[in-house]
């Protein structure tokens, strides 16, 4: 064994299972929220997919609900990291009115940063104040040009990653 933790991670000696503590909340059925839910697990987050609708992607039925409600306990911590997956949906507002009203550590947003998101109109009608949409982040991940589901999730959970180990990570912070 190495005097190196880092090198010990490497051979497989010591491999760290992450932070048991993180949620990480995948919001709405789609290929990204897929991934995260695989990936995420695989890097020590526990996972979770909030679906209002029917789940159409290949999440496992014990990772699914229905809403925010039914995570209350697990949100009290306030560590979980809440990723919206699908900007078009016409449940957008009502679910990220609940996440923002919920003690979470971190919400983001997918979409392209060049046109104002949908979620600040959304959140706006539903009588949210101004200082609460602001704390949803968009665009999320890392830049590193994904344009697959796979390549999005993996920049999105690099950026977490980052965030949980004390590291700034590159993200961006438009919202």
């Amino acid at each position: 064994m190495s005097a190196d933790p880092n090198c010990d991670v490497a051979h497989g000696s010591a491999a760290h299972a992450g932070t048991p503590d993180r949620l990480l909340v995948a919001v709405f059925a789609s290929p990204v929220a897929a991934m995260l839910a695989r990936y995420g697990t695989d890097l020590g987050f526990r996972t979770v997919l909030v679906e209002p609708g029917t789940a159409t992607v290949d999440v496992p039925a014990d990772l699914r609900v229905q809403s925010f409600g039914e995570l209350v306990g697990e949100l009290a911590a306030g560590t979980a990291d809440v990723v919206v997956t699908d900007h078009h949906r016409e449940e957008l507002g009502e679910l990220l009115r609940d996440a923002l009203a919920a003690p979470t550590r971190w919400i983001g947003l997918m979409g392209n940063p060049r046109h104002e998101g949908p979620h600040v109109a959304a959140l706006t009608a539903l009588g949210v104040p101004a200082a609460q949409i602001e704390r949803v982040h968009r665009p999320i991940g890392l830049d590193i040009g994904s344009r697959t589901p796979a390549e999005i999730a993996i920049s999105t959970l690099a950026g977490l990653l980052a965030d949980r180990n004390g590291r700034a990570g590159g993200f961006a912070h438009g919202r």
